[in-house]
């Protein structure tokens, strides 16, 4: 095609620009194809271009009946999306608990999977089982072996060294998330915990007579096993009592106070009958915490030496307030 009737033809087809810069198409034919110019006369939309063969001949499908019409890229992607292309692999399905898919970052524990929270529960029991085993054996040596008993009496001092030890381990676990998160760190410091508290309620039972002993921790064992079945059938939401559990032990605190200054069997029985039935409140409060699931507050899967610390303090101050009940109601 000349200049001419390309500059002619791009005046009267403004949107299909054709220039070829003067020397193209090559001299000699060539291109376009003989038997017609390039592009086509009318357009794309009538039909194949001359010099092209026809849809389903020439040795192929070159160029559909009826030309392309409008551009198929512009009507978007079809319904249900486009086929994956060969060689693509789905990527596998996050392996992560929760938000989260890169390794680098924590995952998001959530107590909606059953098997998460089920191994936790697993694991707090556990722990519990072998506090509760190293302290009730402290505590049946000092009640029926008189060489421990005296041994105690005669070192004063290692009763000041545990209640310290307690406080410390205490407060450390209590308010340092890195110390009872980090393993083996958070299982030594519950060791020497358990340890400590189990010499102070060993040297507390000695004062008691072994029957009376024995039938605390039968009350205490039945008084448990009930409360935790309880917490675990129960509709009601004891999690959200936080805040009145903070209130009564407040008052129970004062009481305490008080009650050092006016002894007296009457006394002694309502302030334990008072802290056998906070601490009772307390294990039901506890026990919902660490099992999750509907209830609005839970512990998270990673505070499990946290979750075993609450139950065990729960269970020890029952017996002891059981016992003191005991001892108070036959003195």
């Amino acid at each position: 095609m000349e200049p001419a009737a390309v500059e002619k033809e791009n005046k009267e087809n403004p949107n299909q620009q054709y220039n070829y810069g003067g020397g193209y198409p090559p001299q000699g034919g060539g291109y376009p194809p003989q038997g017609g110019g390039y592009p086509p006369q009318g357009g794309y939309g009538g039909g194949p271009p001359q010099g092209y063969p026809p849809y389903g001949q020439g040795g192929g499908q070159a160029y559909p009946q009826g030309g392309y019409g409008q551009d198929p890229y512009g009507q978007g992607p079809p319904p249900g999306g486009y086929a994956p292309q060969p060689g693509f692999v789905q990527p596998p399905p996050s392996a992560g608990y929760g938000a989260y898919d890169d390794p680098e970052q924590p995952k998001n524990f959530s107590f909606d999977d059953q098997s998460i929270r089920r191994g936790f529960i697993r694991k707090v029991y556990i722990i519990l089982m072998g506090q509760l085993v190293v302290t009730f054996g402290a505590v049946a040596l000092f009640v029926f072996h008189e060489g421990t008993r005296r041994f105690a009496a005669k070192n004063s001092w290692l009763f000041w060294v545990a209640l310290a030890v307690l406080l410390v381990t205490m407060i450390c676990m209590a308010c340092c998330e890195s110390v009872r998160r980090q393993t083996p760190t958070n299982f030594i410091f519950l060791g020497l915990f358990t340890i400590a508290q189990s010499f102070l309620l060993g040297v507390s039972a000695s004062r008691y007579a072994p029957t009376e002993v024995l039938m605390a921790v039968g009350i205490t064992a039945a008084v448990c096993l009930a409360l935790t079945l309880f917490a675990m059938q129960t509709k009601v939401d004891f999690t959200m009592m936080g805040g009145i559990l903070l209130a009564c032990m407040v008052v129970f605190m004062i009481f305490g106070i008080v009650a050092i200054f006016f002894k007296g069997k009457i006394i002694t029985l309502v302030y334990a009958s008072f802290g056998a039935l906070l601490f009772s409140v307390y294990l039901i409060y506890d026990t919902q915490l660490m099992m999750g699931g509907d209830h609005k507050y839970s512990i998270s899967p990673e505070e499990y030496i946290f979750a075993a610390l609450n139950l065990y303090l729960d269970v020890v101050n029952i017996f002891i307030y059981i016992l003191t009940i005991i001892g108070a109601s036959r003195d």
